[in-house]
């Protein structure tokens, strides 16, 4: 039986589950896997030979009362395979860029210039920022050198409202936000799929006294892991599959790969199946799946004694009410987890994976952890981390609907309708919570700008087990609907909210909210 991929998304959409149809459907590398899977074409070291590196903190240019710092978007060349030369596009030439840590209440101004090929937008994902630093996504940065006719190549023309700004951007987060674990990366329009996949992501930390107040740990056993898949070509390049191999005009990916690309190298801060010795003590770690299409279930293997060895401290907007503790962990592209592993529950000597139950042959392998001896260890997980008010609803709240599916021409849409920069799809009030329910037809991960929401529930039923606490992204099942209640303070203007399954929001799966101050 021939199954066509607008047939294959009826069917998914109306069943709610791809594995009941019993069809082999090439979008599937495994039953647990949706999306293309992107073959490399050069042999692959053995997992756990080389070290987990860690992102180096930029340094700020303390200027009054704000942290100021500066970044360069640039080609580099780096080792990722052993011995073997592959070009990147980094923040300072870097894959993950370098980590930016902050604090609440002081203002951070970082000043981005694009020394790149083509343009580039930067969105702190998960801050809470003006409409003119959030990263909308034809407000571009043209390359230094660039020419006038620059905006129309680059098909963002279109846009009436576009801040074009020529060879830097100074983006202003005023930090008034709780502690959390942000990312920023690449969000240009129709191109945010192959340049976050070239290397344009790096972290964004955010400290507060609340959560310096907790006996968390802290130091060199807080650790941020950038989790990704990547794939590679003969010659060492990072493959991907453009429609336009130069960024320059024409978005998306050839039409097999439009449900999203899967690679099959798994990449944590940038190391390839990396190790990372640690001592039989307590670790936080930063989870991050900054993935385009692939969606993790993270687990320990072997398991502690007693079972539920991550114990999550923390979602997408910082520290939850109380810990949750997990034998496993379903995390989708854009979604953090901050979690406690205590490695004191093992015996020294032991060597622990941490793996990818959704994974198939070597995706199934993410990291390994070699514990050395026990150590002193004065960090704890507090029975309470946070207070987290709900957000009131009513009858009487407004509620409003989104449909995330598959369109005719063969693109992804919100509504029946493609993205488009000039119309706007929702007007929202300041200071006022809505209810907003979203439906699916396939896997989206559904990103929202500017603030930060509560889940109410899936489907007629209550939160699922990883809706805890503030959430900016959720992952959301075919044929699923999820309420979130949502307030958008502080700053009124454009913004957008999106799929962040990245081949599915440049191929129009993005709408347009304005907030209004009234």
């Amino acid at each position: 039986m021939a199954v066509t991929r607008r047939h294959f998304l009826g069917i998914a959409a109306g069943t709610g589950t791809v594995a009941a149809l019993g069809l082999a459907v090439p979008w599937l590398s495994s039953s647990a896997e949706i999306g293309r899977l992107l073959h490399s074409e050069i042999p692959l070291p053995e997992p756990f030979t080389i070290p987990l590196p860690v992102p180096p903190v930029l340094s700020p240019q303390a200027d009054g009362g704000t942290d100021r710092y500066e970044l360069e978007h640039r080609p580099a060349v780096v080792e990722i395979l052993p011995g073997v030369r592959t070009e990147i596009w980094g923040y300072d030439g870097r894959f993950p860029g370098p980590t930016i840590v902050s604090r609440r209440g002081r203002p951070v101004v970082v000043r981005h210039r694009n020394n790149l090929p083509v343009p580039s937008v930067v969105h702190l994902h998960g801050g809470h920022t003006p409409a003119a630093s959030d990263g909308y996504p034809t407000d571009l940065i043209l390359p230094n050198g660039a020419d006038g006719d620059a905006v129309s190549l680059h098909t963002h023309g279109r846009d009436p409202h576009a801040s074009i700004a020529e060879g830097f951007r100074d983006y202003m987060y005023p930090m008034t936000q709780r502690a959390a674990t942000l990312w920023y990366h690449d969000h240009r329009m129709g191109f945010t799929g192959p340049s976050v996949w070239r290397g344009l992501a790096g972290f964004h930390l955010v400290h507060d006294d609340e959560e310096d107040a907790l006996p968390l740990p802290a130091g060199d056993r807080d650790i941020p892991l950038m989790i990704v898949d990547r794939s590679f070509g003969a010659d060492g390049s990072l493959l991907y599959p453009s429609i336009d191999a130069a960024q320059r005009q024409t978005p998306g990916v050839e039409e097999e790969f439009l449900p999203g690309v899967l690679g099959d190298v798994i990449l944590v801060n940038g190391a390839m199946w990396p190790f990372h010795e640690v001592a039989g003590a307590r670790y936080r770690f930063r989870m991050l799946n900054a993935s385009n299409t692939r969606r993790y279930q993270l687990a320990l293997d072997p398991p502690p004694a007693g079972g539920a060895g991550l114990v999550q401290i923390g979602s997408d907007g910082g520290l939850l009410g109380s810990p949750v503790r997990h034998d496993a962990i379903n995390i989708a592209p854009g979604e953090r987890f901050d979690v406690v592993v205590d490695f004191s529950r093992y015996q020294p000597g032991r060597t622990v994976t941490l793996v990818n139950r959704l994974g198939a042959g070597k995706t199934r392998l993410v990291m390994q952890f070699r514990i050395s001896g026990r150590t002193a260890d004065d960090s704890a997980v507090p029975d309470r981390l946070s207070t987290i008010e709900p957000l009131p609803t009513s009858r009487g709240t407004v509620t409003r609907d989104f449909v995330f599916g598959n369109a005719e021409d063969h693109t992804w849409h919100i509504n029946r309708r493609p993205f488009d920069p000039a119309r706007m799809d929702a007007t929202v009030p300041l200071e006022e919570t809505e209810v907003w329910r979203f439906t699916t037809d396939f896997h989206h991960p559904v990103h929202l700008h500017l603030e930060q929401f509560q889940v109410l529930g899936r489907n007629s039923e209550g939160r699922g087990p990883y809706d805890s606490g503030w959430k900016d992204t959720i992952d959301l099942r075919p044929a699923e609907r999820v309420a979130v209640a949502v307030r958008f303070t502080d700053y009124p203007g454009r913004y957008v909210f999106h799929c962040h399954n990245l081949e599915h929001e440049d191929m129009a799966m993005m709408a347009n909210v304005r907030v209004d101050q009234r």
